[in-house]
């Protein structure tokens, strides 16, 4: 064989070896990153009615009639908020893909005080089912969350609403007649 046309072979050789081995890195990159995030892109994938359809059935979850879900992690001995009650709570807030969208720890780690009336329907629902010192996770369906419009670009539309929450104090509404009371001054 002449010099010329080995060095043409080896030339092609390795202009095929190239891509060859560009696809397969491609492919193994692929792979890995298929493999790494497995959990998370079935979840995202999976619809809100199958998602809850499959969580109810888990062990301690409980559904109320709206269909919001929850699981007592620590009963609470305190007081139960009422609706126009104010409450401070520990929380966080995830999606079903463990991406977490808002949390007290987040935001200084302090409990925040809010008012039970004030919050989406599904959290407002859930406060009330909570009593001071209880913690919980709920999961709230997206009929009770943000539903199809999502929220500030970071909760998606139709998303179920992941919160762990823990009730550190309720302080009740004034009596709807103290408003009429004379002050004393």
């Amino acid at each position: 064989m002449s010099s010329d046309k080995a060095s043409s072979l080896a030339s092609i050789g390795r202009a095929m070896r190239l891509p060859l081995l560009g696809a397969v890195l491609l492919a193994a990159a692929g792979t890995t990153l298929a493999l790494a995030g497995t959990s998370s892109p079935a979840r995202l994938a999976q619809s809100p009615e199958k998602f809850l359809a499959d969580n109810e059935h888990h062990k301690g979850v409980q559904k109320t009639p709206s269909g919001l879900q929850y699981k007592i992690i620590k009963k609470g001995k305190g007081v139960q908020p009422k609706i126009n009650d104010m409450v401070s709570v520990e929380y966080q807030g995830s999606l079903t893909d463990g991406t977490v969208f808002d949390s007290t720890a987040r935001n200084g780690g302090a409990p925040v005080m809010m008012p039970v009336a004030r919050v989406i329907p599904g959290f407002s629902e859930a406060l009330q089912l909570m009593q001071q010192g209880g913690e919980y996770r709920f999961w709230i369906p997206p009929q009770l969350g943000y539903g199809a419009e999502g929220a500030g670009g970071v909760i998606p539309p139709n998303a179920v609403l992941i919160f762990d929450v823990k009730l550190v104090s309720v302080v009740p509404a004034p009596p709807a007649d103290a408003a009429s009371l004379p002050s004393i001054q």
